[in-house]
């Protein structure tokens, strides 16, 4: 069996950044799903970080199992294999669960934590799809899924003429100043042949657009 490990500054951090990975995993996956993050410095309050313990009954400071024990062994023992387990199991009242354990690493390749999550196999099914489908579906946001640059720069170009093309309080002579306003915002011209695909496709030039940008950089307070 592995003893415990000292873990320097570094590593130290590495585990406290997924503490936020943890709430945002909680957040997505519903009350359905107990999540835990153990430090292998100390077996006897390993938990730093867990999310709906009500399934196990565990808290922050609690112990390491002796599952959690030899999942770790086993993923120590040959670094060349996955990192990650998925078992089933039960908890103390014998309810089922869906586990599965993921090694963190830390310097020289080594196991420094463990990323535990738990799927409550009893949970009654409407629970469990309240917990992923909101009550108000207005809330749902449109993404475009695209195979190349040029798809998503046309995709936003074309949301944007179509945003500024229908408020009525911009002149016909600024909708392709408040056109690139709006791909710029959007981080569009981030995007390598931008300027050159947008100019094109609103059939202005291309030192057009830039003038445009540099003005909005000026606006904001930024540096040409």
């Amino acid at each position: 069996m592995k003893s415990t490990i000292v873990l320097d500054p570094e590593e130290k951090m590495i585990l406290e950044s997924y503490k936020s990975t943890i709430d945002g995993l909680a957040a997505y996956l519903g009350s359905s799903y107990e999540i835990i993050l153990h430090t292998l410095e100390s077996f006897d309050h390993s938990v730093i970080k867990i999310v709906n313990g009500f399934h196990t009954g565990r808290k922050e400071g609690a112990p390491i199992t002796d599952l959690a024990l030899d999942m770790y062994d086993k993923l120590a023992q040959d670094p060349s294999m996955s990192d990650h387990y998925v078992y089933f199991t039960k908890n103390k009242l014998g309810e089922p669960l869906k586990s599965a354990t993921i090694a963190i690493r830390g310097n020289e390749n080594r196991i420094i934590g463990l990323l535990c999550i738990n799927l409550y196999l009893g949970t009654p099914l409407m629970h469990f799809f309240h917990d992923l489908i909101p009550r108000d579906t207005s809330i749902f946001a449109q993404e475009n899924f695209t195979e190349n640059s040029p798809a998503v720069i046309y995709q936003e170009l074309v949301m944007a003429r179509d945003l500024v093309n229908h408020d009525e309080s911009i002149l016909p002579s600024a909708r392709n100043k408040e056109i690139i306003r709006q791909l710029q915002k959007k981080n569009v011209f981030e995007i390598k042949n931008s300027v050159e695909l947008v100019a094109n496709e609103l059939e202005i030039s291309v030192n057009t657009v830039y003038f445009h940008l540099r003005n909005f950089a000026k606006q904001n307070g930024g540096v040409e």
